[in-house]
Formats: C-alpha cells, structure tokens, sequence
C-alpha cells in the first residue's frame, strides 16, 4: 500500500472543519480540566482536546513537559468533558506509553519528522495501529522528508494518517514564527489530496495576532481544519505563552470562520490556491525588499564615512546588465524587469541620501 492508496474516512466522524485545541503543555491536572472545562462551556465546536506531555525543546535546562504523569490528566479531561484526545510522540517509549494510557489521536512534531530514525522507531512502536497519526511539516523546507515520514508509518501498516502544516524554519526574521511557504505545504495537498491536512497557526505566528487569517487561509485553499493552541491563563503559560490563546478568544475565532465547499479540484478552490501562493510571494518579496534596504543603509554610512559619491555610474551599468540577463532566462518582458530594478535602485539612492544628509 502507498499513500495515494489511503482512504481516509476516519476523519468523516468528526464535524468540519476538525478543530483541535487545549494548551502547549500540560502543567497541571488543575490547568487542564480548567481549559477543558472552559472551551465545552463556550459550546465551540472542538471535538479533540490537545496538550504536549512530552515538549522537545531546543536548548537543555528547559521545561521539557510533566512526562507520563500528565497522561493521567488526559484522561481525566476524556472523562470529565467527553473530548477525544492527542498528544505528541518523540519515541517509543512516549509511544507506548500514550497507546497505554488511550490517548486517541497522537502526532509526530516537527523536530522528529526531520529524523529518519526517530520517525522509523516511532513507527515500528505503533505497527498496525488504528488511531489516526498526524505528521507536522519538517522544520526545514524539504517536501521529500514530510512525504518520507509518512510513507514509513505506511510501511508499518498504519492507515490512518493526516498531516499539520506548522510552518518552516527559516534565519531570516519575519513578522511569522514560522514562515508558512504555502507553496510546499500545497503541493503536498495536491499529490495527496486524499490526506487530511490541518494547519498550526499557533506556531505560523508564534503570538496571538494573525491566528484566525492562517486559520482562514487554510480553509480557503481545501484544509480540513486546525490545531490552535487554548491556554486557561495564556500569559502565565510555562511554553510558548505568546502564541496561546484563552478559550473564549478560541470559541469567537472558529465562529467567525467560514467554510467554503469547493475543494482544490473546483474553479473557486483552484482560484483560492493560486491566490494564497501569490500572497505567499508578495510577502517574501516585501521582506526581501527590506532587507536589501538595510543593506543600503549600512552602505551609506560607508560612503558617508569615506566621503563617497552615492551614485556610481559603474555600479548602475552592472545592475542594468544584469537585469537584461535575468530577464532573459526567466522569459520575463525585460522593459518589466528594468522598471522593477531602477524603482529599486531610486529607492536605494534615497535611503542612502536621508542618511548622508541626516534627516
């Protein structure tokens, strides 16, 4: 069996789109069924309550999570509020241990899906199980580990697979946590458009500001729906408090999302994916645009500093030239591709003229 062989249907059980929700980490039984009991009183349509037992950390002497103890708190809130609930596995002893204590849904974080091995032996821990398993997007940018971590749970005989785009690492700082690089995350959905996809606007923005457009956004382009981050007290939160949200702010988000059934093989739906890879762009290329400005910036002062000309004939000819170059690989109309450069130039000469003239 491959993965375009799978059939889905586990997800049919749960109304769309899936919400899943409950804090970063489990820090107390108290905290946990306060959350729980917080988010089915606002009567919000979350049918699995989420909370990490195990938290990866990237740096040591963190909070690293309660550990099995916290197991016993999932099912109390299983018990007490009637939500299905996940967590997230790291190996096989967390595996083991959460198929023990009857977590229903578990998922393999960000940092292990980049591991081969580590996705191998959570695999094999959970050979031929039926609980639905969820894959987060590898922290970097590569398509083929995300499609390889699955297709090793496939090879353990388990079927019941989604995955969670999160977001991807990346050195430069943007206003995202985590940039969302649609394109990869769509062309995943469009191989495997019978995989449920959610999306993690928790860990996209990485603080409280732009959850319900990721989350929008998703629906949008043809996701089932999203794992969100709902804290009982998010600013006394012991992981990631920035990027939680309470559960009242949690049940107003969902009811202002919309649904919209068209599905990426429909015009609307397709119209909706090209659109969102478009904003995807803008975006990159704004963030770039201002950090080729920063770059002025400090050649400025240079010049500034060396009692340097701004404009350099030379330089200008180089940049021209260029520019014809790379219009003619792309097959882009290079009267575009010279309008763009001397827009970008004019730019860079005025923000290195404010600077020698200190205003």
């Amino acid at each position: 069996m491959n993965l375009k062989d799978l059939n889905n249907d586990w997800i049919n059980e749960f109304s769309q789109p899936l919400m899943i929700a409950g804090p970063c980490s489990a820090e107390s039984e108290a905290q946990m069924l306060e959350t729980a009991r917080r988010i089915r009183e606002t009567n919000a349509q979350v049918p699995i309550f989420r909370a990490g037992i195990w938290k990866p950390r990237t740096k040591p002497n963190g909070f690293e999570g309660v550990g099995v103890i916290g197991l016993n708190w999932l099912k109390k809130v299983k018990e007490e509020y009637g939500f299905k609930t996940a967590t997230e596995v790291a190996n096989a002893h967390h595996v083991f241990a959460a198929l023990e204590a009857d977590v229903d849904i578990l998922w393999i974080g960000a940092r292990s899906t980049v591991n081969p091995f580590t996705v191998q032996e959570i695999a094999v821990a959970l050979k031929g199980t039926n609980k639905p398993v969820f894959v987060k997007n590898p922290v970097n940018p590569d398509l083929s580990l995300w499609i390889g971590a699955l297709e090793r749970l496939v090879g353990q005989d388990i079927k019941n697979l989604g995955v969670i785009h999160r977001g991807f690492s990346t050195y430069q700082k943007t206003k995202y946590r985590n940039n969302p690089n649609w394109q990869i995350a769509l062309d995943f959905k469009s191989q495997f458009p019978n995989i449920p996809m959610l999306i993690d606007p928790s860990h996209i923005c990485g603080n409280r500001i732009g959850l319900a457009d990721i989350t929008q956004e998703a629906l949008n382009v043809g996701y089932q729906g999203a794992i969100i981050e709902t804290h009982s007290n998010p600013d006394e939160a012991w992981s990631d408090a920035a990027q939680q949200i309470t559960p009242e702010v949690l049940a107003e988000l969902i009811s202002n999302l919309k649904v919209r059934n068209t599905g990426l093989a429909g015009f609307e739906g397709e119209m909706g994916r090209h659109r969102t890879l478009i904003s995807d762009l803008d975006f990159q290329l704004i963030e770039l645009l201002s950090q080729r400005m920063k770059i002025s910036e400090k050649i400025g002062k240079l010049k500034k500093e060396n009692d340097i000309a701004i404009f350099q004939p030379e330089r200008w000819r180089v940049i021209t030239e260029y520019a014809i170059q790379k219009a003619k690989e792309t097959g882009l109309s290079q009267d575009f591709i010279e309008k763009v450069f001397k827009a970008i130039h004019e730019e860079s000469i005025e923000v290195q003229n404010s600077i020698m003239i200190d205003r």
